[in-house]
């Protein structure tokens, strides 16, 4: 037994039926609450997905060509030596973008024109192109703008709004708010919102 191992839980819905649903283990390393169908956990990178999903929608109905400089769809991208980059580079992790440099205030990370605007004017951290660097603070705001600037808003776009659908049902634990949740596995929720 994995002492670094403590529960777990998987479901799959197919059709809107569900076909798959175990969990088992505890929810807390100290292993005194069981985990139950109904504990909460926290997600990491859910959302790179749908917004990959979203570009490469795009692309496949000819919206949006992978190899066209970013700044054809958002041109304040150009900004910082930029204006070259392809838009497959921001889908690769290899557009250099991984932080911003430039000090935000803390609430700055759930404003998305801010975050928006902060990453036009950043300059890559390396060579864009000649090395990959998982941009997991970033990727949300550098492919979904993009898909923004395309799609007009986010859901807007009647092509893109099932997956947006699909995302927002099955997410609801990235807006709770920040409180003790003793359903949870180790989450925290966001307060007031």
């Amino acid at each position: 037994e994995n002492p670094e191992e403590v529960g777990a839980s998987v479901a799959v819905t197919i059709g809107g039926r569900s076909v798959v649903d175990l969990w088992g283990g505890h929810a807390d390393p100290q292993r005194t609450r069981p985990w139950n169908a109904d504990t909460l956990v926290n997600l990491f990178s859910t959302t790179k997905g749908m917004a990959a999903l979203c570009a490469h929608r795009l692309a496949d109905e000819g919206r949006l060509d992978l190899d066209a400089p970013v700044a054809r769809y958002w041109p304040e991208f150009a900004q910082a030596d930029k204006g070259a980059i392809p838009v497959r580079w921001l889908l690769d992790h290899s557009a250099g973008l991984v932080a911003v440099d430039k000090p935000l205030p803390p609430p700055a990370m759930y404003e998305w024109d801010t975050m928006c605007a902060a990453l036009a004017e950043q300059a890559p951290w390396w060579e864009p192109g000649s090395a990959h660097g998982y941009h997991a603070m970033t990727f949300g705001w550098l492919v979904g703008e993009v898909v923004r600037r395309i799609a007009g808003k986010m859901a807007a776009s009647s092509s893109l709004s099932p997956l947006f659908e699909m995302a927002s049902t099955t997410s609801p634990a990235m807006t709770m708010p920040r409180s003790p949740c003793p359903a949870s596995a180790g989450c925290t929720k966001n307060a007031g919102e």
